[in-house]
């Protein structure tokens, strides 16, 4: 395959030097791309194994190796040669991506959406240069040094802050260029496709000299010093910047010594603390305040016809939906900040609060599995258990089973949240607390890596409060905006849910759905024949131990699990 030239890529400055100083210190520990698609992310990627081949004059290293969302432990790692322990009672290591990308560039693309398990093992490789592979019982390393390159896209959930930092540098791309560069960009392009050599060999001569300066860099960097009075600017700053521990300091000091060697300097300066400073700070740079999303913007009436839950034959989803409950139907819209709750354990809960129509509950999970099959392809992996293999077959070669472990793929799990916010919830302080539980879910789903989206029924409409996406670090911002008022349309909340549910697992057959329906029960409404896929918990935030409300009865309705707030929220209501 023939890569664009690095040299001749435009603009970009700041993911050039990233790369560079990677390639010249790899303790650096990576780099991580944030950026739209389209802002020459993979071309310079690309491009770097190109060079590196050059300033190592061999073509059998410095491979450019991509790892595939759905990458497995043993893909990434290495792993036994099932065949050859059959059939010659010997183990064979089967190398992974990690030994293929010795001496080259590792590219994930999309690693926000990588497990969390996977993306510690890769920095982990990448900043000590050794692949350790443990199999039942059987150990073995190899060397695995490359330049780690994590691509993100901010809008399609963030990279947890502890995996954040783990990365050595940090560029935020843009796609915006003037437009001289604009032209300039199109034209090398076409130039390119036209005559891939002709177009190298203009560019050879910079592709060579920036070889030569790695090579160099790399042969000095060794005897490259740094002042005391420097370092401890760079504990200044990084203090300043508010960073968690110590890593921004030692990266720092390790960026600015391949930038001095980069240009030849055998001490570092003051220029080359303040060229890595943004690289380094970038991700790790805490301010006082969050800025959690924003929800979408919502028209004065009706539901926006952007909402991934519209339908589009409806205009206005609170049509024929005028009820009022009592004096709450006559109440203008109100705003409640939400407030902390005592600590739900939806886990607890679920294990031991009563369970409502178990025999829905169970034929809801039955429905989802594999009429006859094997165990293995069941939450099992297609890597064997040696150990228990062996055990299992004691005296007997080959084994007459194969024993497989269990599997530990990531599972894409939705919080679908249903938000009561008419005015029956005003009383009380409901909303507050409401939105203090939905808090609590959002936070548990963060920590575990989960998606998220919010429909908010109240206000004789609906409303898309938060769209499906990785759940945020923080959303109290957004719940705050959100206003309570008007009649209880769950009905057309709960269908509009089922649909939405549905179509989604149709495209998605692997995704676990976890719907919480958050009611005061006030309403009168009709839910017979509507039920939620997955697991669906029904969470009564009416504020007294005698309900008045139907929360119960709609959860024995949708063969829900029941749950209630802790009883101290009674006392103080």
């Amino acid at each position: 395959m023939i890569n664009y030239p690095f040299s001749a890529v435009v603009g970009q400055d700041a993911f050039k030097l990233a790369l560079t100083l990677t390639a010249i210190h790899p303790g650096i520990g990576g780099v991580l791309v944030s950026g739209p698609r389209g802002s020459a992310k993979s071309t310079l990627a690309r491009a770097l194994a190109d060079v590196l081949q050059l300033s190592d004059h061999s073509d059998e290293v410095n491979q450019f190796v991509t790892l595939p969302l759905g990458a497995s432990d043993e893909m990434v790692t290495g792993t036994l040669n099932l065949q050859q322990v059959l059939n010659e009672q010997s183990v064979e290591f089967k190398p992974g991506l990690l030994a293929k990308a010795h001496q080259g560039v590792l590219y994930v693309d999309e690693v926000n959406l990588l497990n969390d398990a996977l993306v510690d093992l890769l920095l982990d490789v990448a900043s000590s240069g050794i692949n350790c592979v443990e199999r039942d019982g059987i150990s073995h390393q190899h060397a695995a040094n490359f330049i780690l390159l994590g691509t993100m896209n901010p809008d399609e959930g963030e990279l947890r802050a502890q995996l954040q930092d783990r990365f050595g540098l940090a560029v935020d791309l843009t796609s915006k260029y003037t437009l001289e560069e604009r032209v300039e960009i199109v034209r090398r392009r076409e130039d390119f496709d036209q005559n891939p050599q002709r177009f190298i060999q203009q560019y050879e001569a910079e592709q060579i000299h920036i070889s030569k300066q790695v090579e160099k860099a790399r042969a000095l960097i060794s005897n490259v010093s740094c002042s005391d009075s420097l370092r401890m600017i760079i504990a200044e700053r990084s203090a300043q910047a508010n960073v968690d521990g110590l890593r921004a300091d030692i990266v720092w000091f390790r960026a600015a010594l391949a930038h001095a060697a980069l240009y030849e300097r055998a001490e570092v300066t003051g220029q080359d603390i303040d060229a890595v400073e943004e690289l380094v700070l970038a991700h790790r740079r805490q301010s006082s305040s969050t800025q959690p999303p924003s929800p979408p913007n919502q028209p004065p009436e009706g539901q926006s016809p952007s909402s991934p839950y519209s339908r589009p034959d409806d205009k206005n989803s609170g049509a024929g939906l005028k009820e009022s409950d009592g004096q709450w139907g006559s109440m203008a819209p109100q705003i409640q900040t939400a407030q902390e709750i005592e600590t739900i354990d939806f886990d607890h809960a679920k294990q031991e609060e009563r369970l409502v129509s178990d025999s829905k509950i169970s034929m809801s999970k039955s429905k989802g599995k594999n009429k006859g099959g094997s165990v293995r392809t069941q939450g099992f992996s297609t890597s064997p258990d040696w150990f228990n293999t062996l055990v299992s077959s004691v005296g007997v070669w080959p084994p007459e089973r194969v024993a497989y472990r269990k599997r530990k793929g990531a599972q894409t799990i939705l919080n679908f949240v249903l938000l009561d916010t008419s005015g029956s919830t005003l009383g009380h302080q409901l909303m507050a607390q409401a939105k203090g539980v939905v808090l609590q879910i959002s936070k548990q789903a963060y920590l575990s890596r989960e998606q998220l989206a919010i429909l908010g029924f109240g206000n004789d409409q609906l409303e898309d409060v938060l769209p499906r996406i990785r759940a945020p670090k923080q959303i109290k911002n957004c719940l705050d905006q959100i206003s309570a008022g008007g009649g209880t349309p769950i009905r057309e909340a709960l269908q509009r849910a089922e649909s939405y549910l549905h179509n989604l697992l149709h495209k998605i057959p692997e995704l676990v759905i976890k719907c919480y329906l958050i009611t005061d029960g006030r309403t009168k409404q009709n839910i017979a024949g509507l039920t939620l896929p997955g697991e669906c918990t029904v969470i009564d935030i009416e504020a007294s131990s005698v309900k008045r409300g139907r929360a119960e009865s709609i959860a024995q309705a949708l063969g829900a699990r029941y749950l209630t707030l802790p009883d101290s929220y009674y006392s103080r209501a």
